[in-house]
């Protein structure tokens, strides 16, 4: 489990010292639920997620112990890392919109006809109660060729949950290469 500090002051000048002692400031949120200001060491938030089965994952701040799931996350411009992330409280049976990472498998027919798989979206919104929502989409793309894609109105949802995006917006698809 990920545990993380609570911050009682929320200025400038603070999130410059977290960030270099090494942590990563973070806003916890949810519909119902008051804002909570945390912050995380950096190198053990990159392993947490990068461990995680589902979409939502366990936090400790103090003696709370909540579910969360990251909504936004801001890179630094010069080196890339994780300067600070906003994390939706995972409320059990609560409706709400949650941006589900897209993963493709398989080589697309495509990419011998001289094509290139391009991804479109890497994540797509979902609305649903975080029980029902899948951790990702697995899409198979070896029957793709030249000049086709898969469609947000192609994905299959589970029960309980619905696409809030366009159906006609591409997820992925190949391309004729330049």
């Amino acid at each position: 489990m990920l545990e993380g500090i609570v911050r009682e002051s929320i200025g400038k000048t603070t999130a410059k010292k977290l960030r270099r002692d090494g942590y990563l400031t973070a806003n916890l949120y949810a519909k119902g639920v008051e804002n909570i200001q945390a912050a995380f060491k950096r190198g053990e938030f990159v392993r947490a997620v990068r461990a995680k089965e589902n979409l939502a994952f366990p936090v400790k701040l103090g003696d709370k112990e909540l579910n969360v799931v990251i909504q936004e996350y801001q890179l630094h411009p010069v080196h890339g890392e994780v300067v600070h992330v906003d994390l939706r409280i995972a409320v059990p049976g609560q409706v709400t919109d949650y941006l589900v990472p897209v993963v493709t498998h398989g080589t697309p027919v495509g990419l011998k006809n001289k094509g290139v798989l391009v991804m479109s979206k890497r994540r797509v919104k979902v609305r649903g109660a975080i029980e029902n929502i899948p951790a990702k989409f697995d899409l198979d793309v070896a029957h793709l060729n030249r000049d086709e894609s898969i469609l947000v109105r192609d994905v299959e949802v589970p029960e309980g949950c619905r696409m809030m995006d366009r159906p006609d917006v591409a997820i992925c698809g190949v391309i004729k290469a330049k």
